[in-house]
């Protein structure tokens, strides 16, 4: 358990120094890949919807319980050859599955030409982090759609993993990187398979529905955790419940909703998907407009719920090792 809590506390300060820098090898690029080739494998195969539901349930438990399983193999591995080539790689692949860092580059790369007034270019870059069409927003378009972002990938890409991470610190053998490789390979399947329209309606259900099961709990602890931070729980609280239960995902209405709360702003309204308008129901209230400044405070917000969390983590170590 003392190795695993050190290999947590590095993992957690090289996201913070370095992130995911764009040449190096990722895991969640070999899961894509793994993903891509599967999903069409099994499209081609299974051609109506009940065996389209039951390859979706395939794909999920190979691409979940193998990324932690392939982790666990690889830092036993390591660990046969040093000790130390173990504990390295352990840190790196746990490393990885932190997005904090890579969040808010995501976010400085699309505010920096918004700022300089090149909206045209602030479209270009943020249609690489978002689903909807870029091509039209105004400057607060844009703004609301990175605070969205910001506000939503906190949650599936820096506190769940933590959460995931901080669980396997207490389980013996497993350790904190497979448990949270494991979630990232679910959070990508999500991503990439995990939509009602064709052509994966049937098979990315299984990986969608456990998906959101799997974030719950760390969605509900992120929440709960943001709303005592500002200093005024029950309104924000009031607020999530008023709000983000109007949402149909489970998780991200939530994790979208405490930022608006926290903030002061509103979220929400009409996306543009494609061509097709979409409504997403609004999240909190419209008591300050969407600034460069929101976003930085958001940001800053979830760097200080991933720090007290790690800093619970670590106070729970030293209490059971004292005992």
């Amino acid at each position: 358990m003392t190795n695993s809590i050190y290999i947590l506390i590095i993992a957690a300060f090289l996201d913070y120094l370095i992130g995911d820098p764009w040449d190096w090898p990722h895991p969640v690029q070999v899961m894509g890949w793994v993903i891509s080739r599967l999903s069409k494998f099994f499209l081609r195969l299974c051609k109506n919807p009940l065996t389209q539901r039951l390859a979706g349930i395939v794909l999920g438990i190979i691409l979940i319980i193998g990324s932690g399983l392939i982790g666990f193999l690889i830092i036993q591995s390591a660990k046969l050859v040093h000790p130390l080539l173990g504990i390295g790689i352990n840190t790196v692949l746990l490393a990885s599955c932190f997005a904090g860092r890579s969040l808010r580059a995501a976010a400085e790369a699309v505010l920096q030409p918004l700022t300089a007034g090149d909206l045209e270019k602030a479209r270009k870059i943020l249609s690489n982090y978002v689903g909807r069409d870029t091509q039209n927003l105004s400057q607060a378009e844009i703004l609301r759609a990175v605070l969205e972002t910001v506000a939503e990938n906190a949650t599936d890409g820096v506190m769940a993993p933590l959460f995931y991470a901080i669980v396997g610190v207490f389980v013996p053998i497993v350790g904190p990187t497979p448990l949270a490789l494991a979630y990232k390979a679910s959070s990508t399947l999500d991503s990439m398979v995990g939509y009602r329209e064709a052509p994966y309606t049937y098979l990315g259900w299984f990986c969608a529905r456990l998906e959101d099961y799997l974030t719950w709990l760390p969605c509900r602890l992120t929440v709960l955790t943001l709303a005592l931070l500002s200093g005024k729980p029950m309104d924000v609280w009031r607020i999530c419940c008023r709000d983000a239960v109007k949402d149909p995902s489970p998780n991200s209405g939530w994790s979208e909703c405490v930022y608006a709360a926290f903030l002061g702003v509103q979220m929400g309204g009409t996306n543009w998907y494609r061509g097709v308008a979409k409504y997403k129901p609004l999240l909190g209230d419209a008591i300050y407009p969407i600034t460069v400044t929101s976003i930085h405070n958001a940001l800053q917000l979830t760097r200080s719920c991933f720090l007290l969390w790690l800093g619970i983590a670590i106070a729970i170590f030293l209490i059971l090792a004292n005992n």
